[in-house]
C-alpha cells in the first residue's frame, strides 16, 4: 500500500478497481488506462443492515474473481470527506425502505471507509460520493457542469471547467410540503406515487436546480434514469448510462489529483 505522501509512478497500462456502492446493489469491475472495462460488472445485492464492517466484507468477496489492480475507485451514496464518512442516508437503515436508526447513522459516522478498504485492498484508494465519480466519466471540462443521480436516493455533483467541486448534499435541500429533493424523487416516492407523477417531479427538480445553480449543462444518471425520456432532461440536458457510476473510476484519479487530494 502506497503511503500518503509517496506520489506513485503508475505503469503505462495500469489497471483500476471500480466499485459503485448503492442503496440496492454493489457494482464492480477492473478498467484499463482508458477506462474499458476489462471484464463485465459483478454485482450483489446490498446488505441490510449494513454496518461498516459488512459493507466492507460485501466488497472483499465481490471482487474476489476479477482481474488484479494497481489502485481502487470506489464510490459511496453519502458525505466522503478525504476517504471519512460523514453521512450515509441509505445504509443508515435497518432495511431498504425504513427509517433510519440511529446506532447504525452512528456506526457510519467519522468511520474511514477509505483506510479500511485500502488496507483490506492492499492498494491505494480513493472514496468519493458515487454521483462524485459518475460525473468523472462525464463531464467535458467545459463550464459549469451539473450531475444529478436517480437511484435509493438523489445524488450531485458538481464540476467547474472539469474541476471537481467540494461535494455539498444539495439534495438535502427543501423541495417542497416538507420533503426534501432527495425523498420527493427517491425509489422509495416513485413507487409510491406512480412514473408520471414522478417524472414530473423529476422535471421541477432540475428546474429547480437550475434556478440555483444556473449551470451550462446537466447530466442525469443513475439507476432510475432509465424511466426518463431525453426531453425530460431538458434543454440542457443529458440522460447518462448506469455504468457511469463504474467507468468514472479511472479518471477520477486524475480529477482528484488535480485538486491535491490525498489518498488513503
Amino acid at each position: 500500500m502506497v503511503a500518503e505522501h509517496e506520489t506513485p509512478i503508475w505503469p503505462h497500462d495500469v489497471r483500476t478497481l471500480a466499485v459503485d456502492v448503492g442503496g440496492s446493489g454493489v457494482k464492480a469491475s477492473v478498467l484499463d488506462s482508458n477506462g474499458v472495462l476489462l471484464v463485465d460488472r459483478v454485482r450483489t445485492d446490498t446488505p441490510y443492515p449494513c454496518p461498516p464492517e459488512r459493507l466492507v466484507a460485501t466488497i472483499v468477496d465481490l471482487i474476489a474473481g476479477l482481474p488484479a489492480a494497481h489502485r481502487a475507485s470506489v464510490g459511496f451514496p453519502g458525505l466522503v470527506r478525504d476517504g471519512r464518512v460523514i453521512e450515509v442516508p441509505s445504509l443508515s437503515r435497518p432495511a431498504y425502505d425504513a427509517q433510519k436508526d440511529p446506532h447504525l447513522a452512528s456506526l457510519w459516522f467519522g468511520f474511514d471507509l477509505g483506510h479500511s478498504l485500502a488496507h483490506v485492498l492492499d492498494m491505494p484508494t480513493l472514496v468519493v460520493n458515487d454521483a462524485d465519480m459518475q460525473g468523472c466519466a462525464v463531464a467535458q471540462g467545459i463550464g459549469m457542469e451539473f450531475v444529478l443521480t436517480l437511484g435509493t436516493g438523489v445524488g450531485t455533483a458538481l464540476f467547474n471547467d472539469g474541476h471537481l467541486l467540494p461535494h455539498l448534499e444539495l439534495s438535502h435541500g427543501p423541495f417542497r410540503d416538507g420533503q426534501t429533493f432527495d425523498s420527493a424523487i427517491g425509489n422509495v416516492e416513485r413507487k409510491r406515487i406512480g412514473k408520471k407523477q414522478w417524472i414530473g417531479r423529476v422535471r421541477q427538480v432540475i428546474a429547480d436546480f437550475d434556478e440555483m445553480i444556473v449551470f451550462d449543462r446537466i447530466y442525469v444518471g443513475g439507476g432510475n434514469a432509465k424511466h426518463l425520456d431525453p426531453d425530460d432532461a431538458g434543454p440542457k440536458g443529458r440522460l447518462v448510462s448506469n455504468t457511469a457510476g463504474v467507468i468514472g473510476g479511472v479518471r477520477l484519479w486524475e480529477v482528484m489529483s488535480a485538486s491535491g487530494y490525498h489518498r488513503a
